[in-house]
Formats: C-alpha cells, structure tokens, sequence
C-alpha cells in the first residue's frame, strides 16, 4: 500500500495536464473578478449616492442659517438701529453731519458681514420716500445690473404685499438675463436688501465630480433652472456606448430651502464606474492571452535557461557581498562564464577605483581648507598693519606698543597651531585681545560683553570664526556719533545629533544692508570688492567642509537695530 501511495505521489504529468490547470483558474478568476467587480461598483453607486445626499444636506444647512441670520440681521437694523433714522437728509449742516456719520457706520457694519459671509453676497438700502437705492457693502454686480435693481424695486417697493412676498422668504429675480436670490426686508418705507447670484449659490456643489454627464443647479418651484449656463441639461442628454446593467439610470438627488422657494438638484452620472469595468475585463483578457502563449515557453527555458541563470544570479549576490573567488565556468552556457568572469574583474577594478577616488578627494579636501585658511591669515594681518598706521598718524606709542605686541603673539598662536578645531576658551582669548586692541584705536567708541559658563569653553570650533564675525562687527558698526554695544553668548543646546555649541554675536550698530542680508540668507555667495567680503565667505566655505553640511549659520537684523549673527556647531569633533 504505502508502495502504491509513493508511487502515486512521484507520479508526473504532461504539460497539457498543467495547461488545462491554468486555463481553468483563470477562467473562474475572470468569473469571479466579473462578479466582485459588478458588486463593487453597485456598493460604491450606493455609497456615492448617499455621499452627495449628506453633502448636500450639509450645504442646504448652512445656507439655511446664513439666510436666517443675515434676514434677521437686517431686520434688526431696521427696527433698532439709529443710524437708520439719521438716513433721511436734513438740510441743516449738523443734520447733514449725522447723515454722513449714519451712512459710514452701516458701511462698515456690513462690509464686516460681508467678510464673514463672502464676497458674493450684495447688501444694498432702499428709500421709498427718496427713490435711492444704496449699497453698503463692495458689490459684485455690474453698474447696468445695478440700475435695473433700482428699477425693479420701485416695483417691488409699490406692491402692498411686498412684506408678505419678501420677507423672510428668498425669492429668485431676473436681472440683466441672470437669476439672482433676493431677501427683502421692509420697515416703514425703508428697506434692507441682501442679493446674490445663483451661479455663486450654487458654485461650492459644482466642484464635485458627478461623472460625465451629471451636474448641478438651482431650479425654482415651476421647474425653471436659475443657474447658468442653461445648456447643462442639454449635454446631459448626450449618450454614447454604455453598459445598462453597469450604470443603470441616472440618479437624481433634490433638496428644498428652508426660506425659499428655490430647490437644488443634483443629477449624478455613473459612467465613470462602467468604463472601470470594461476597463478591468480588457486587461483581464489580456493577461488570459498572454498566459497562454507564454505558459509552454516558460515550462521549456525553465529548466535550460532559468535555473542557470538564477545560479549565475546568486554567484553575482555572492561576488558583491565577500571578497572571495567564485567559480562561474561551472555553468552549462558558455556566454554566463565568460560574463561571470568579466564581472569578477569589473568588481575588483572598481574597488580599486573607489578607493582612489577616496583618496584623491580627502588630499583635494584639505587643500582647499589649508588655502582658504592662508586667505584669512593675510587679511587679518593686514588689517592689523593698517590699525597700527592709523595709530602712528594719531601718535598714539602706547596703543602701538600694545597693538604690536598683541599682533605678534596672535599670529604667533596661528602659526603654530595647524589643527582643524581649537578651544572654544583659546578663541575667546585672542577675540578679548582683539577687541581690546580696537577700543585702543577707537578710545570709548564701543564696549563689549561676553558671556559663557567653563563647560562651554571647553567645545571646539574652527580657528579664526569668531575673529572673522567680531571683526566685520567692529569694521562696519563703529561710529564716533554713537557708542556700539557687542554682545557675544555661548551655549551648550542638546538636539537628535548630539551637543551643540550655539554662539550669539549681536551689535547695536546700523545692521546688514537688505542687500547684502538678503544674499547671506539666501546662502548665495558675495561679491567681492577690493578684497573685502573674502573673510565671511572663507569663514562659511570652511564650516560648510569642516562639518560637511551639519553646521549651521544664521544672519539677521534685530527689531531695534543692529547685526546678529548665529552659529549652530555639532559636538564632538576631533581636533
């Protein structure tokens, strides 16, 4: 028994048994498909349905209450507001005063009403007694629509009924062959009036997409469509090829106001969902088609092509994951060996290549740093013979004397000292020497605060940062009218990275040019003139190399003037 089971296991089958198999699957799979996708596309009609009766609910509600409040609004200013009764002109100066008064309070309250509803809504006064019709909000209607409203209440106005007609009931009008919605509110041979257009009533419920042929409108009791353009219905008339038993009739969702006598109604197509399924049904048979022709094909190469060249595949994955030879010439197809081969050569050129490439960018890395550094070394230096010409012409031995002696031990500092990175407490000391050897030249002409805690001393920065910002503080900010206060702060932040040591540079001088700040934000580079401007950009293209990208420098003016610099330097570094 268990020989006839082993035996029944092992048994094999021709391709066409395999065939039939896969033609069979794929028939019920495209049954199936036909049959999920006919109940998919019935749910989703459903639950579209149900969707834009909601949104519809919801958009008939809050007009509903922008109506109710905007009528009662109105009518509030009628009955109790005593800008309306300073309205009627008087002929004498203070009357005429408190009409002018009047009529710019009702403007301004309801160009605030206006705001808050919208530009679309029209709110205009009328005067029986005085024939004058007045907006008090920005209209949205032309000049021509506007005179023929004037008209159309002198009409309006005249009928006994016009209490009953318009008030508190939205009433749809033919201005200048466009429907408009009107709300008339009278008292005492006064009226307020809000008007709108019913394309822009209708406009929030045009923007959803009801299919090909569906839209939205506005239509009054009789039938008659108010929003434009008419020619809507027309297009919907329009048929192609189509599905019955897929899109099925055209549904229709009407909805009432509550204070109108306007409807909407919103006509949904669901063409969409028919080309969906034919959609489906194409690619299905062509996956059929293809399956089939290939199916052999792919039986044959199975054994001949693909099996081979998965080993070949896995020899590759290997060669890039260790250093180890591998043997290709196992493979039964000649061109696999010898395109193993070459592969294993490319692998071992292109390590090398790499690594040379490493090589060569981290000497040109360092030659860039090592010029840009001898920049900034003569600018400084030269800067400093100028100081102590000045002090010469002024007589000033003293100041020279120190100026000399400070200079020479500066660069002496320099020289000496070919690291990256320094103290941040070393740095500190040479910008102290700096800056006492400016208010020598300058006398009294600044001061200068710094702030920091010994932790924070201890971080490291690049040589010459601070030197570089102080500097440019001191050249372009001190002014013998005004006394320029420098204050420079240092902080230890924590952020993802790790410590961040956060320096604050801040001058009371005139601050950046809009120009100049402008670029700096922009972290486009400046214009060099007669050499000045070299020590900030060096000073960023430094920072940029030294912290590939991680640092970060931030320019600004303060409220009450002056510069302020900000520097965001990661922690740690090696020196």
């Amino acid at each position: 028994m268990d020989r006839v089971i082993k035996h029944t296991q092992r048994r094999s089958h021709p391709i066409r048994h395999y065939v039939k198999i896969t033609l069979l699957i794929t028939i019920s799979t495209l049954l199936l498909d036909l049959a999920i996708s006919m109940a998919s596309i019935s749910i989703v009609k459903q639950q579209s349905t149900r969707y834009l009766q909601d949104t519809a609910d919801l958009y008939l509600t809050r007009i509903n209450h922008d109506f109710d409040y905007i009528n009662h609004y109105m009518g509030w200013t009628l009955a109790n507001d005593d800008n309306i009764a300073a309205l009627v002109p008087k002929r004498q100066s203070s009357d005429y005063d408190e009409f002018l008064e009047a009529n710019d309070n009702l403007r301004k309250r309801y160009t605030e009403l206006q705001k808050n509803y919208g530009p679309e809504y029209n709110f205009f006064y009328y005067s029986s007694d005085e024939k004058l019709l007045r907006n008090y909000a920005p209209m949205s209607i032309t000049y021509p629509e506007y005179q023929e409203l004037g008209q159309q209440l002198v009409s309006y106005t005249s009928d006994p009924n016009v209490y009953d007609k318009f008030y508190s009931n939205w009433t749809p009008i033919l201005i200048q062959d466009k429907y408009y919605i009107i709300n008339i509110v009278p008292y005492h041979e006064q009226y307020l009036m809000c008007l709108i257009s019913a394309d822009d009533l209708i406009a929030p419920l045009r923007q959803i997409n009801l299919g090909k042929n569906g839209f939205s409108t506005l239509v009054d009791q009789d039938g008659r469509i108010l929003s434009s353009p008419a020619a809507d219905m027309e297009q919907s008339q329009e048929s192609g090829f189509s599905f019955p038993f897929i899109s099925g009739p055209r549904t229709t969702v009407s909805k009432a106001f509550t204070d109108s006598t306007i409807n909407v109604k919103m006509f949904i197509e669901f063409g969409a969902f028919e080309k969906m399924m034919v959609a489906q049904l194409l690619i299905l048979l062509l996956f059929v088609i293809v399956a089939s022709s290939l199916i052999v094909v792919v039986m044959y190469f199975k054994g001949r092509v693909l099996k081979p060249i998965q080993q070949f595949s896995k020899n590759l994955s290997k060669m890039a994951e260790s250093s180890e030879p591998l043997d290709f010439t196992s493979s039964p197809i000649i061109e696999l060996s010898e395109a193993g081969l070459q592969y294993r050569n490319l692998i071992e050129q292109m390590k090398q290549i790499k690594i040379d490439m490493y090589e060569q960018e981290l000497s040109k890395q360092q030659v860039q740093l090592e010029y840009m550094k001898m920049q900034i070394r003569p600018h400084f230096f030269l800067n400093c013979l100028t100081n102590i010409y000045s002090m010469a012409q002024m007589q000033m031995h003293k100041e020279i004397e120190y100026m000399a002696l400070s200079t020479s031990s500066y660069f002496r500092y320099i020289f000496q000292n070919n690291n990256h990175f320094v103290r941040l407490g070393d740095e500190i000391e040479h910008v102290t020497t700096y800056l006492e050897i400016q208010k020598h030249r300058y006398r009294n002409a600044f001061t200068y605060d710094i702030k920091g805690s010994d932790a924070v001393r201890e971080m490291l920065l690049p040589p010459l940062v601070l030197q570089t910002f102080i500097e440019n503080a001191v050249k372009y900010a001190v002014s013998r009218d005004n006394k320029l206060q420098i204050q420079l702060q240092l902080k230890q932040e924590m952020d993802s990275s790790g410590r961040v040591l956060k320096i604050v540079i801040e001058d009371s001088g005139p601050g950046f040019p809009a120009e100049i700040l402008e670029q700096l934000q922009a972290g486009q580079p400046l214009e060099m003139i007669q050499g000045h401007r070299i020590g900030i950009m060096n000073t960023l293209k430094r920072l940029e190399s030294l912290y590939e990208g991680e640092a970060r420098v931030d320019f600004s003016n303060q409220i009450y003037g002056g510069a302020c610099i900000q520097l965001f330097l990661p922690q740690p570094l090696q020196a």
